[in-house]
């Protein structure tokens, strides 16, 4: 949740990929409360224009726009796209990713190409693209990739997900030291189990899930969000290169009872 904080991007454009649902949607809607004009972007171009035509009629600046990350013409023309119709670019948030479940034994190697090109190709085009724009407008930027605890603990069926967010986030450290001159940030955030839907995972995984879970609760959207904010904002202007857990502890340790 947001405690309470209220962010101010007046004056910001901020284009949220992956934003037609779950945390991309919430991500999106938290910049636009919080005054930035935003893109949504999402594979399915209706449901992104869905979420911008709602924000529009509470009043806020959005425009939803299709996008495939993991093709290079199609993230050239959105960069070309949002720009004239926003004013600009300050914030990108890598949100796009998918996550299918297969044992590496039985996985498709279509599956895996797949999984990468989404989830680690897709935010490396997105962020060369974005960046370039923000360097040759002398932009004081922010990129955030939305990693996972995927990216630390492994998971049965999970091969080319983990991969691919462990990735992400050796992608955020090398990026931030390279686009560090430009005074341009890139920070990752890392959910934990986030209850996007109810019926987003089977019972038994959630119970097993929450039984590790210090905090014991699932995480929403709007925990997302926040901390989004959080590291695009002038609060976090001296963070760089690093990835913020917010998973309710979950990695923290093995749940093993009092050793008396």
């Amino acid at each position: 949740m947001d405690g309470g904080v209220r962010w101010d991007f007046a004056g910001k454009v901020a284009l949220v990929t992956g934003a037609g649902r779950g945390i991309g949607q919430a991500i999106a809607e938290g910049f636009a409360r919080a005054g930035a004009a935003v893109a949504a972007a999402d594979l399915d171009g209706a449901r992104a224009e869905a979420v911008a035509a709602d924000l529009r009629r509470q009043g806020l600046r959005a425009r939803g726009y299709p996008v495939d990350v993991a093709d290079r013409g199609a993230v050239l023309d959105l960069m070309e796209r949002v720009v004239p119709d926003l004013q600009g670019l300050d914030i990108l948030v890598n949100n796009a990713g998918i996550y299918p479940n297969a044992p590496v034994l039985d996985m498709e190697e279509a599956e895996w190409d797949r999984v990468l090109a989404t989830n680690l190709k897709g935010p490396f085009l997105m962020s060369q693209a974005a960046a370039r724009l923000m360097v040759a407008r002398r932009t004081e930027g922010a990129i955030v990739n939305i990693a996972s605890t995927a990216a630390r603990s492994a998971r049965i069926g999970a091969a080319h997900y983990c991969a691919s967010k462990a990735g992400l986030v050796m992608f955020t450290r090398v990026l931030a030291m390279e686009l560090a001159p430009h005074r341009i940030r890139v920070v990752g955030v890392a959910p934990g189990l986030i209850r996007t839907r109810e019926d987003f995972a089977p019972g038994p995984y959630v119970e097993a899930a929450l039984r590790m879970i210090p905090m014991q609760r699932l995480g929403t959207p709007a925990d997302i969000a926040s901390a989004v904010m959080f590291v695009a904002s002038g609060a976090a202007g001296y963070v760089t290169g690093e990835t913020v857990f917010v998973e309710g502890g979950l990695l923290s340790g093995r749940p093993l009872p009092r050793n008396t």
